[in-house]
């Protein structure tokens, strides 16, 4: 049996011991952090640059050649006027697909003198093509063959003053923003093809087409704040200025998710801080989820605005705290999971809204109680700057947001419909790297907007942007509401 030996030590020694013991928790935590920071997902962001491997933006300088002075003389032609840009053909190995549009109310004694075609580069999934369409011109019976020559309207079209058809236009947009493939990518693969398309004559099409969708954004950004119920989250582009050659900055895109008409609203801007909500917010009245995020607390409207905390990010703290202190971590998680699963209970009973207020009064409620209780007991009994001890300095700060969602059946537990809403833009991020402009950053805002409503309510983005391509032109700009993804019924 072993022998056990009694040490008195003082209070002070004591108190000096338990808080080296948690000096020691904690920097075992920063190494666990360390650790996977450098092995995990985010390696690449914190391993140093291979010298032999130059950076996207840091290039080898070049050595100054040593060279001999020596005058030349020569002479040179005039520069000659630039040519008018002209329109390449379309490759002939490419299939056609014909369409003859004859006109309407033809007299019988016209005679048809030719026609006129019009070759469109189009695209289907996994086929490009040429749609062609022939209009034979006609000519009646008169002296003045001029005046009487009959021929029918082309189709409308998105961009009528080039070749690129609805079906290639979507595709293009949908390669980039869905597929997350730069443009240049996508010059490769139709090359593959025996289809030569310059990178400009994309960026071109790109920017049309998106100039003959900004009047349906104006709409859906109405239709995104007409509530009194949004969540919100924002998250970093890289964009390219003139400002920083060599270098990006570091800009923001604000998303606003609706949850009660189903749209989802991307807005970009330059910075963090507060004035981007605050001047989309500026006449919102009603409840607003967000994170923690400091900007959100000082809107100039906040008088008219209930803030609601997400317990998906009090979650994370606790979860990030398990290297540090397991016991009390899994307490508030086990906790917190049991408000899941109560959340969880109403969506398989397809409960209405009342009736989830009911639910969450009755079992919600008391285990928020439980953990409220629990919260204030343990924050005295660890250190402020310890993993556990931030997140429990979280939870307890934005208690009072985090337990309100119980009030109204309408509000969500958290906000995770609008974080799943960015990733796209998180994907993006890795191929395309930036945004060459910061107005190219709010066309992709743009383009995110339609295609995260697309995704919410479960429509297939390719249908979605080639019908309104087609139609947008020409639809009343007073219903241009009928054609956002949320107005499509499947």
């Amino acid at each position: 049996m072993a022998s056990t030996e009694t040490v008195t030590i003082s209070k002070a020694e004591y108190l000096e011991f338990i808080e080296a013991k948690q000096t020691v928790l904690i920097l075992q935590h920063e190494l666990a952090q360390l650790k996977r920071m450098i092995f995990g997902s985010k390696s690449e962001r914190h391993i140093p640059s291979d010298v032999n491997q130059p950076t996207l933006f840091d290039l080898p300088a070049a050595e100054e050649p040593q060279v001999q002075k020596e005058q030349i003389s020569y002479t040179r032609d005039k520069a000659k006027a630039k040519n008018k840009a002209v329109r390449l053909e379309l490759p002939a190995h490419l299939p056609r697909k014909t369409e003859v549009i004859e006109p309407e109310n033809l007299p019988e004694d016209a005679r048809k003198l030719n026609e006129k075609i019009t070759e469109v580069l189009e695209y289907e999934p996994g086929t490009i093509y040429v749609r062609q369409i022939i209009r034979p011109y006609y000519v009646g019976e008169s002296n003045d063959e001029k005046t009487n020559i009959i021929i029918a309207e082309l189709p409308s079209r998105a961009l009528p003053k080039s070749n690129a058809g609805e079906g290639l236009l979507a595709h293009l947009i949908i390669s980039k923003y869905v597929d997350h493939l730069p443009f240049y990518r996508q010059v490769q693969m139709f090359k593959r093809q025996d289809v030569e398309l310059a990178e400009s004559t994309i960026n071109g099409w790109f920017t049309a087409a998106v100039q003959l969708l900004e009047p349906l954004y104006e709409v859906l950004r109405q239709k995104v704040l007409k509530t009194d119920y949004l969540m919100a989250d924002e998250t970093p582009i890289p964009v390219q200025t003139k400002d920083k050659p060599g270098a990006t900055h570091k800009g923001y895109h604000w998303v606003y998710y609706n949850p009660l008409s189903k749209t989802v609203l991307f807005n970009y801007q330059k910075s963090r801080g507060r004035e981007g909500p605050d001047g989309l917010l500026k006449n919102f009245t009603g409840y607003l989820q967000t994170d923690g995020y400091k900007s959100y607390n000082n809107l100039s409207n906040k008088a008219h605005i209930t803030q609601l905390a997400c317990w998906a990010h009090a979650r994370r703290y606790f979860e990030k705290a398990l290297d540090n202190d397991k016991t009390r971590s899994e307490q508030a998680l086990g906790l917190i999971r049991e408000l899941y699963a109560i959340e969880r209970m109403a969506k398989e009973q397809n409960l209405q809204a009342d009736q989830i207020r009911d639910l969450r009064q009755s079992k919600s409620k008391p285990v928020l109680g439980e953990l409220e209780t629990w919260l204030k007991e343990e924050a005295a009994k660890v250190l402020p700057q310890s993993a556990i001890g931030k997140a429990i300095a979280y939870t307890i700060k934005l208690w009072p947001r985090l337990t309100r969602y119980i009030e109204d059946g309408r509000l969500n537990i958290d906000n995770n419909l609008t974080e799943n809403s960015i990733r796209p833009v998180a994907l993006g991020r890795k191929n395309y790297l930036f945004a060459g402009s910061h107005d190219a950053a709010q066309r992709a805002a743009m383009i995110y907007s339609f295609f995260a409503t697309c995704k919410i309510n479960n429509i297939e983005p390719f249908n979605w942007l080639k019908d309104t391509l087609t139609k947008i032109a020409d639809h009343p700009a007073n219903r241009l509401e009928e054609l956002l993804p949320a107005a499509i019924k499947q």
